[in-house]
């Protein structure tokens, strides 16, 4: 009987085009798009910053040293042109207008300390909301510096190899995989969060409000049927349509790396190719279902209580804020899933997601993540039933 309910309710809800769109046609297209706008805008951007001539202001005379340096830096760290200020007040201004992007100020005894072998100061002035400038200004100051240093070495007759006492090696032990998974990996579950959330909506509000404000729950609480089996069925099409909405999230992942060839870093496809496995997707689904349950024994409450589709709706979209929320915990760097988070409801997911990316998920931190979502999922239900089971709500 409940499956008799489910199909029935399922079919009326494959006939509502405003749930096929939210729950198919949008989670297949945000990946594309995102990624999409993601690699264009990056690409744009480097693009521009590469071509993008930088005006440096610099104080003082072009026979000083800095200037005579700017002028023979070689062309790949970027094109400069340089104008001379007569103070750092009309400098700090053409900053602030944007006609000088770099300010470089030698001190008064830079000649002077230069010749005597000491540290000779420089104040560079840039305007920090000019993306990249900072960046671009040490790239120049570091070049001068070292070829200043090569000259004193020259001057005094120093090997550099003798004064360097110790040759530092870096070696990342951590695989891209890992990497990818700690640094990048809180994006996916969020995506499947918000999706499965937006999924489960509007089939919820329809089945539930929407067969109040149409009259026909009435008809359907007249047949022979228990109300617990009613609700199941019902519940049933919510589940699933949030499934669905993920399920077309995790389809649109995939065309964007395999059919519309967005991405093009090799370690980043090795990492997603992984990612795309039936072992990672069995596990990822064993953590998106009770969630997803949770998800309809939040909202189907909500729409047996509701009085209209748009009360319904006004009430369960500012839940979306609150359960994207703790989603976006996967984002901060440092946050690690262990017994303490793995009982926080949502946030054990995201973490739980991220660790699996990374290939370094523990099999009893991913057992406690699930029974915990499992309890609420029950809690959720048990409350949907008590709900449901009210004859005022369910009856306008």
């Amino acid at each position: 009987m409940i499956f008799t309910i489910f199909k029935k309710e399922l079919k009326d809800t494959l006939r509502d085009r405003r749930t096929l769109i939210m729950m198919l046609v949008i989670p297949v297209l945000i990946f594309p798009i995102i990624l999409t706008l993601f690699v264009s805008v990056s690409e744009s951007f480097s693009k521009e910053a590469a071509e993008k001539t930088v005006e440096i202001g610099i104080v003082g005379e072009p026979e000083n040293y800095v200037f005579q340096q700017l002028e023979l830096l070689p062309e790949n760290l970027g094109k400069k042109s340089i104008t001379v200020y007569k103070d750092t007040t009309e400098l700090k201004a053409a900053i602030k207008l944007d006609s000088a992007q770099i300010g470089i100020f030698p001190s008064p005894d830079f000649e002077q300390s230069m010749r005597m072998k000491k540290p000779a100061g420089v104040t560079v002035f840039f305007n920090a909301t000019d993306i990249g400038m900072k960046d671009r200004a040490e790239a120049y100051l570091e070049t001068i510096e070292s070829i200043a240093k090569q000259e004193r070495y020259m001057a005094l007759d120093i090997n550099a190899e003798q004064i360097k006492p110790l040759n530092i090696q870096y070696s990342n032990v951590a695989s891209s995989k890992e990497m990818i998974g700690k640094l990048a990996g809180g994006f996916l579950p969020y995506i499947f969060i918000a999706f499965g959330f937006i999924g489960c909506m509007y089939p919820a509000i329809d089945l539930f409000t929407g067969e109040k404000e149409r009259g026909t729950i009435e008809t359907l609480l007249t047949t022979p049927v228990a109300r617990w089996q009613i609700l199941f069925g019902k519940m049933g099409v919510v589940v699933l349509s949030g499934l669905l909405a993920a399920t077309f999230a995790l389809l649109g992942l995939f065309l964007s790396i395999q059919v519309f060839d967005i991405v093009k870093d090799p370690q980043i496809l090795n990492v997603v190719h992984g990612v795309l496995s039936p072992s990672f997707i069995i596990m990822l689904y064993a953590l998106l279902f009770p969630l997803t349950v949770f998800f309809a024994g939040l909202m189907i409450p909500i729409a047996v209580y509701a009085k209209s589709f748009k009360e319904a709706q006004s009430i369960i979209t500012p839940m979306n804020i609150i359960v994207v929320l703790p989603a976006m915990v996967g984002f901060f760097p440092g946050i690690e899933l262990n017994a303490i988070t793995a009982c926080i409801p949502i946030v054990n997911i995201v973490l739980s997601t991220k660790e699996l990316i990374a290939g370094t998920l523990d099999i009893g931190l991913l057992g406690l993540s699930f029974a915990v979502m499992v309890s609420i999922a029950v809690l959720a239900v048990v409350i949907s039933y008590k709900r449901f089971d009210k004859e005022t709500n369910i009856v306008l």
